[in-house]
């Protein structure tokens, strides 16, 4: 590999540090360093510079005369005196040093480069944290890796003579992976690539590892949408094997099936999806009863009676936790033949269920309540834009059926409400594709009452199945379950959230936790169709904790409800599988399931949930860097959504796609960052740049490898 490629690479950082390691007496100017690495060019000599004053800021180096630069022996030696021992994750940065996360402390703890030993972003990790005379932070090095947060690494392999070195995509892993020849998997040069570290000496500055796959080349996008799901760990295959046995599986109803469920083939029943959907996992049904009351019937696709605990298809299943929905596809966690035929609720044909039946008055109060298996025949298959059609012009398949189930959700939305539910109604971006996959429009598409109709019901049963098991039925000690929960917002984050929005015109006055809610519903209300309504709403929803799964019950906070549960979506969802299979048994009177495995259940699942999102928001990312390819010089009205001491970020009020300004570029002063104020301020004229204000930009780079949007500021014309 040559040395301008290893400049390029993160690696540089260890490679200054070795040069000063290696003669601790000896004082080095950035020129002198330059020239051992081989920096030749102006930015990586810029580069250069701006390691050696990280490392003088960290301590690590200290400044002899002015331009020259040593080893800061005395300050290592300082740092020694252990305060105690804490554990922790890893908060890796770009720059190669990291901050510990950990609940033993008030503070992050900062951990220099050198006092990493190998540990890497998400690692869990033991920590010595010293005494130190800084008084604005804690300070650390790393005695023990726990816990390795990441198997496989995603990036380009580069090939020098029979050997390579992997160059990780991600900014967080400062360290290339050399490949031996024998592991490069015929892998070619400036290939993306999936690779595994297999060994990592103590001595050694760089890991040994292997290439498990080659993905293809850059920007192809099977290759991209495959790099995201390794990158977070997803699968990106599923295994051929676990198809063939899905072919096995007896679809057919037996006389036995009919005679243990409930038989709803003649009562009115259909489903209401997206118009691409292929997974049907729920149905409803209605009619009117003699007594005048409703009956609505929430049908769950009964993947339980297909797939049996602890089988190979099962033991995948809990794997993947989670179907996985990228901007061009759906990673499904069940194989095609179960999710989108078997156990899918396709219309005019009988479907095994597992159902939630409730009696509602006009009113929409529960007036009775029924849980257990079901067969159904769902007659009609309605998209959204139908049933939103069939509600607007109160006309055409079944209309009555369907304007009564508007209505009475439309009525159990206002209670939702009332008691203190959040309102969170995010506009999701939508891409129109070509056939390879390139983004050729981008839309925003908003919930309407045909949306919001299924929500209710959904959410209706959820409560009621979580209340069933949860109230124990009448016994004193609950039965272990999976419930859905979700903690009160932090207080911290959302004093932030109170003071930035004052510079909007907005006020949240909170005194109590269901005024909270109260507030932050009324300033959604405020801030929709407004240009700083994305931004607003991103920060009000950090300022929310995130919902888990838990055998634990604390109650749902963003919707108010004492109890909630996953039942809904088992075809896409391993923990609803778990609340059917538990549900099933305690209607048959089985005693509480032992907690354990739900336990560790529940922790996998919120993990590979959280996976799932994060490589969800990394293609839509990857998307809009690609949809802004043919923008190169194009303006746009902007509102700054980050800012960091690195540059501010930009939101495009048009499409709502973010892109960096970088502070170097911003000539017109010297700016700095300004943590505490959430701006940029330049030294010269005081010129700020604030979190929320509007500017106006010009896209200069939208670079698919990095994944960036560059923008620079102009002035309004």
């Amino acid at each position: 590999m040559k040395t301008n490629d290893k400049v390029k690479s993160n690696n540089k950082i260890n490679l200054i540090f070795e040069i000063f390691k290696s003669k601790p007496n000896q004082n080095f100017n950035y020129k002198q360093i330059s020239r051992i690495i081989g920096a030749n060019t102006d930015e990586e000599r810029r580069q250069v510079q701006e390691i050696l004053k990280e490392f003088t800021r960290q301590k690590t180096l200290k400044r002899v005369i002015k331009g020259k630069f040593k080893l800061n022996v005395q300050g290592k030696s300082q740092q020694r005196r252990i305060k105690r021992i804490i554990v922790g994750c890893v908060d890796m940065t770009a720059n190669g040093y990291a901050f510990i996360v950990s609940a033993e402390v008030e503070k992050d703890v900062f951990v220099a480069h050198h006092n990493l030993n190998h540990a890497l972003h998400n690692d869990t990790v033991k920590v010595n944290l010293y005494n130190t005379k800084r008084t604005n932070r804690y300070e650390g090095e790393i005695i023990e890796i726990i816990e390795r947060s990441q198997q496989n690494f995603v990036g380009k392999v580069e090939i020098s003579g029979k050997n390579g070195f992997l160059i990780p995509d991600s900014r967080q892993m400062p360290h290339e992976i050399f490949i031996p020849a024998d592991k490069l998997n015929n892998a070619k040069n400036g290939q993306k690539v999936v690779g595994r570290i297999t060994d990592w000496a103590k001595n050694m500055r760089n890991p040994i590892g292997e290439i498990v796959d080659v993905l293809g080349n850059y920007g192809e996008n099977d290759t991209e949408m495959h790099a995201i799901l390794a990158e977070y760990d997803l699968p990106y295959r599923f295994p051929t094997e676990l198809d063939e046995l899905a072919k096995q599986i007896n679809e057919t109803i037996t006389d036995a099936d009919y005679a243990e469920r409930r038989d709803f083939r003649d009562i009115t029943t259909f489903t209401i999806d997206p118009d691409n959907a292929k997974d049907f996992d729920d149905a409803l049904s209605f009619r009117k009863l003699k007594n005048g009351k409703y009956e609505v019937g929430i049908h769950i696709a009964d993947v339980t009676h297909y797939v049996l605990p602890n089988t190979q298809i099962d033991k995948e299943a809990a794997q993947r936790a989670t179907s996985v929905y990228l901007v061009d596809r759906t990673v499904p966690m069940l194989p095609e033949r179960l999710s989108n035929f078997i156990c899918s609720l396709r219309p005019n044909e009988e479907k095994l269920c597992f159902s939630a039946v409730f009696q509602l008055d006009e009113k929409a109060n529960i007036i009775d309540e029924w849980f257990g298996r079901t067969v159904i025949y769902s007659s009609r298959r309605f998209t959204y834009d139908e049933a939103q059609q069939v509600i607007e012009n109160r006309q055409g398949d079944l209309c009555d059926e369907i304007l009564t189930l508007d209505k009475l959700a439309k009525i159990l939305r206002t209670k939702r409400f009332k008691a203190g539910a959040m309102n969170f109604e995010r506009t999701e971006p939508k891409f129109i594709l070509d056939e390879k996959g390139k983004p050729v429009n981008l839309y925003f598409k908003e919930s309407k009452d045909s949306n919001n109709l299924i929500e209710e019901f959904m959410l209706l049963a959820n409560r009621k199945v979580a209340e069933f098991i949860g109230k124990s039925q009448n016994t004193k000690k609950p039965k272990t379950f999976v419930y859905r929960v979700h903690d009160t917002p932090d207080e911290t984050k959302f004093n932030k959230l109170k003071e930035f929005v004052k510079r909007f015109g907005y006020t949240v006055k909170p005194a109590s936790e269901k005024d909270i809610s109260r507030e932050l519903n009324k300033l959604m209300t405020d801030v929709k169709n407004k240009p700083e309504a994305n931004l607003v709403e991103t920060l009000a929803l950090r300022s929310m904790a995130k919902a888990t799964y838990s055998i634990d019950n604390i109650g749902h906070y963003g919707l108010a409800f004492p109890y909630y549960t996953h039942f809904t979506s088992p075809i896409r969802r391993y923990p609803d599988m778990l609340v059917h299979r538990l549900l099933a048994k305690y209607l048959d009177g089985a005693k509480s399931a032992e907690k354990g495995y739900y336990q560790e259940m529940c922790k996998h699942s919120s993990t590979m949930e959280q996976r799932a999102t994060d490589a969800e928001r990394a293609s839509i990312k990857y998307k809009m860097v690609e949809f802004m390819q043919d923008k190169i010089g194009c303006k746009y009205e902007g509102i700054i959504s980050g800012v960091t001491e690195w540059g501010i970020y930009v939101e495009i009020c048009e499409n709502k796609i973010e892109g960096m300004v970088s502070i170097r570029g911003m000539n017109d002063d010297y700016y700095y960052f300004d943590e505490e104020n959430y701006c940029v301020t330049g030294r010269m004229h005081n010129k700020k740049y604030t979190l929320g204000d509007k500017v106006h930009i010009k896209v200069v780079r939208s670079d698919i490898e990095r994944k960036q949007i560059d923008f620079v500021l102009i002035t309004e014309e």
